[in-house]
């Protein structure tokens, strides 16, 4: 008989509660967000996971302050690790008992997008849009993993197998990044044309501005400059060997220009996103454009900006129509002005998670440190919500099954 599942439930605007949910099987049944296409859909090609960890990240907080359209009742959570102890019927090279990281995009292996390494935008697993993801609003209903069990299907194309259970385990919160985080903000360097030598400035002290700065002096920056609003994220960033700028204070570009002598920077990342402040007198106020703006204003001519923040096409709470559908004041005259060059959109997880992995076992980053990884029980996490939407310097990792306290 299959083990009691529990999970992580979007009850409404600020509500999330623990509640026992359906055990995963090898057919997308219906529920919330599931679009009228999938139901019924077989996955044979899927394996079933025992949840090792899996993390509150930024993307769920936006859907628990009601930010978004996602539907009562969806089970949240996307950034997975864990154990396989069941193998679809069509499972070639995954096996029971193989310890693996799911990458949050869902992804079929076979579509164009996914043979040129665009997973994040799969032609085949939403029937609604590009792209897929578990526990998400508008990503094909796929149920979340912030729960003790959870259905991963293309099991052979997907999973990244951790070759040494061991290790693995020796190394468990730096490696359940992965699955997100690392990548996401790893990304958001790369495409802001980081490399040795570079000066650049990530927008945003939460866990993926934080990533994206490590992942920046992995590349070989040679200053990283974080701003934020909140004292205790800034200090987190200064814990690892960042240079900050409260944006409160003002213009960032004076503050950049007293750190390195310019008020430009090589790089640009926003890792902030559609619930964007103003800065300066007007930190307190919500102004989705300004990190946009802002970065083009400081990013030197030539430079590209790195934009791993959300950005949305429906937003209940935008405060005027337009913000609503996504369509913001940006000033894209200056961005042409000075020939930047923009990436947006989900990080295609497999495009970076093997190397990254590989980082990690060898001891070339630590990223769990630079995140300020917090493990809690499933049951904690209502309150790891909370006190991440109050700002915490904190990832916090659920730990269903008592595996990560265990390994440590």
């Amino acid at each position: 008989m299959a083990d009691t599942n529990r999970g992580v439930v979007y009850m409404g605007p600020g509500t999330v509660e623990v509640q026992e949910t359906p055990y995963p099987t090898f057919e997308l049944r219906d529920g919330p967000g599931v679009h009228p296409d999938s139901v019924g859909r077989e996955c044979h090609h899927g394996v079933i996971l025992k949840i090792v960890s899996t993390n509150i990240c930024g993307s769920d907080q936006h859907m628990v302050r009601g930010r978004t359209t996602a539907p009562r009742g969806l089970i949240l959570g996307h950034e997975i690790t864990g154990e396989v102890i069941e193998v679809g019927r069509d499972v070639e090279y995954i096996r029971r008992g193989d310890l693996v990281s799911t990458p949050f995009n869902i992804a079929c292996g076979r579509c164009r997008n996914c043979k040129e390494r665009k997973t994040g935008i799969c032609l085949n697993t939403n029937p609604a849009r590009p792209g897929a993801a578990y526990g998400y609003v508008d990503m094909g209903g796929w149920p979340g993993g912030q729960a003790r069990y959870v259905m991963v299907p293309y099991a052979d194309f997907n999973l990244l197998k951790f070759r040494d259970k061991e290790q693995a385990m020796a190394k468990i919160l730096d490696l359940t990044m992965l699955s997100d985080i690392f990548p996401t903000g790893y990304h958001g360097a790369v495409t802001a044309g980081t490399t040795t030598g570079s000066t650049v400035y990530v927008a945003g002290a939460g866990p993926v501005g934080l990533a994206a700065a490590h992942a920046a002096q992995l590349l070989g920056a040679s200053v990283v400059i974080v701003g934020d609003l909140i004292p205790e994220r800034l200090a987190q960033a200064r814990s690892f060997g960042c240079e900050t700028i409260d944006v409160s204070r003002g213009d960032p570009g004076d503050q950049i220009a007293e750190i390195l002598g310019t008020p430009e920077v090589d790089c640009g990342v926003d890792a902030v996103g559609f619930e964007a402040h103003g800065h300066g007198k007007d930190a307190g106020e919500e102004a989705p454009a300004t990190v946009l703006n802002s970065l083009m204003t400081i990013t030197r001519a030539g430079g590209a900006l790195g934009i791993p923040g959300l950005y949305v096409t429906g937003d209940p709470g935008a405060k005027d129509d337009a913000a609503k559908e996504g369509s913001l004041s940006i000033r894209i005259g200056l961005g042409w002005a000075k020939s930047h060059v923009f990436t947006t959109g989900q990080c295609p997880v497999m495009k970076y998670n093997r190397e990254l992995m590989e980082a990690i076992l060898q001891d070339r980053c630590q990223i769990a440190r630079a995140v300020n990884a917090t493990v809690i029980t499933l049951d904690d996490a209502p309150q790891g919500y909370r006190d991440f939407d109050r700002g915490a310097a904190r990832k916090y990792v659920i730990d269903p099954h008592g595996l990560v306290g265990a390994a440590a």
